[in-house]
């Protein structure tokens, strides 16, 4: 294959053809393709290009896009809708050797890391510092920060730091036809419209992200942990909402229904009841006042102080998981759907969708929290499980309880996605989202961009 030789004289070691390389990098954690690897049904690339540089990779697109070869860029694989699956004739673009600080800005507050970074050591790299980027992102261990920009990410303390598009400065990227963009690092431009936003959420089918640089905040103080349990979820966002709309923004602020405050939160809450957790912090003296604030105004709203336990308790489990195949091995069908709207629409949101998924045959569970909080509404993170008698169902079942969620989300009007990004699994509904025009201008970007369709082919535009 003369592509796989042309490569080779780029990359030299870089260029990986054996399997446990291929295999490795062949798919990110969406169910689906946890479920084929599970059944030894993964389709594997036909290599693995991993640049040292940006202009490296470049020169790997340009000649990928020359020979008409699929492109699939990967960072970590952290993602959970299918935002990376191989075909048996693509090559895996992988950014993990783009790692590390390029540089750090300490008057300014600014630094710069490889796209590859993980998201832990980028942390922990400006923290040497005395600085946060503040994205903590479930998945901050296992994902690298340039598919937090390729996937328009949230993070744990979004409601005080904002999300991937509030923390990002300037961004690199290599275009489908090989060149390179860099945006301007400056603060705020009145240029145009602004073309980072090309990149933020592009999931890879109109660039690949090289490097990220990121608007610093000083390390806060130590923070104000409390708690507070309500008769059901919508008393509990009635208080979000009073809590948000003053103006105060604790950076955790989450709020659970009855279902899994019993599966979190048993030895903390009252059985039957829905926990809200807190956590205040920021310049001094902040985190008290707010903290006070937030108080007077849960328990105004119907909320009862809870063990503030609790807010301890998910702080030590909030990135601890079971693996889909131990879910697999035990008969169950699971996934996490998160959505987002308005506070006015809110509860019934909830209602929709759990009603819907728990229609689902073999449906034995449906839950929601909500996690992250705005000014003008918040978002719903919904928990599925089914417990099909057939591993043959896996996928129908698992289809299905998508296939109602999306629905009735779309239905109440809600936006179909709020952080993990659209892949492969939300695809069909993207124009709900974005309607006609919206599609019609986002396949036109494609087109002029990647007239060829090699970046990424299959994900988040529909056919």
């Amino acid at each position: 294959m003369a592509l796989i030789d042309e490569l080779a004289g780029l990359l030299g070691d870089d260029l990986h053809l054996d399997d446990e390389a291929r295999h490795s990098r062949a798919r990110d954690t969406w169910p689906r393709s946890e479920f084929d690897q599970w059944q030894g049904q993964l389709v594997l690339p036909a290599a693995v290009a991993a640049p040292s540089s940006t202009e490296q990779l470049a020169a790997a697109v340009q000649l990928c896009r020359s020979h008409g070869t699929p492109m699939i860029p990967r960072g970590a694989g952290s993602g959970c809708v299918g935002g990376v699956m191989a075909s048996s004739d693509s090559v895996v673009i992988s950014t993990e050797r783009l790692s590390g600080l390029a540089w750090l800005d300490s008057v300014d507050g600014l630094a710069a890391f490889g796209a590859g970074t993980m998201g832990i050591d980028a942390e922990n790299r400006v923290r040497q510092d005395g600085f946060t980027i503040g994205h903590w992102p479930q998945s901050i261990e296992i994902s690298s920060v340039g598919g937090w920009v390729a996937t328009r990410a949230s993070g744990q303390y979004s409601t005080a730091y904002g999300n991937i598009e509030d923390i990002v400065y300037a961004v690199e990227a290599v275009l489908p036809d090989g060149s390179i963009y860099r945006s301007r690092p400056t603060p705020r431009a009145s240029a145009g419209p602004d073309l980072r936003e090309l990149l933020l959420g592009s999931e890879g089918t109109l660039g690949i992200i090289t490097e990220v640089t990121f608007s610093l905040r000083r390390l806060p103080e130590p923070g104000v942990r409390q708690a507070f349990h309500f008769e059901d979820i919508g008393a509990g966002i009635d208080a979000m909402r009073t809590v948000i709309v003053p103006g105060w923004r604790p950076p955790v602020v989450r709020l659970y229904d009855a279902g899994e405050s019993r599966r979190h939160f048993r030895d903390h809450v009252p059985k039957g009841r829905c926990v809200a957790i807190f956590l205040h912090e920021g310049p001094p003296g902040h985190a008290v006042l707010e903290a006070a604030a937030v108080a007077e105004l849960c328990q105004a709203g119907g909320g009862e102080p809870a063990d503030p336990g609790a807010v301890d308790h998910w702080f030590e489990h909030r990135n601890t998981v079971p693996t889909w195949t131990e879910l697999f091995e035990q008969g169950l069908v699971a996934d996490t759907i998160e959505v987002a709207t308005s506070w006015r629409h809110l509860a019934r949101l909830y209602e929709a969708v759990i009603e819907a998924i728990s229609a689902v045959p073999t449906v034995i569970a449906a839950t929601a929290h909500t996690s992250h909080a705005y000014q003008s509404g918040a978002n719903l993170y919904f928990t599925f499980a089914a417990q099909p008698s057939d591993p043959d169902q896996y996928q129908s079942v698992y289809d299905a309880c998508w296939a109602a969620a999306m629905q009735a989300a779309t239905d109440c009007g809600a936006g179909i996605s709020h952080h993990h990004g659209i892949g492969r699994v939300r695809r069909p509904w993207l124009a709900d989202e974005l309607g006609d025009a919206g599609v019609k201008v986002l396949r036109s970007v494609k087109a002029a961009l990647d007239p060829d369709n090699l970046m990424n082919p299959g994900v988040l535009i529909p056919d």
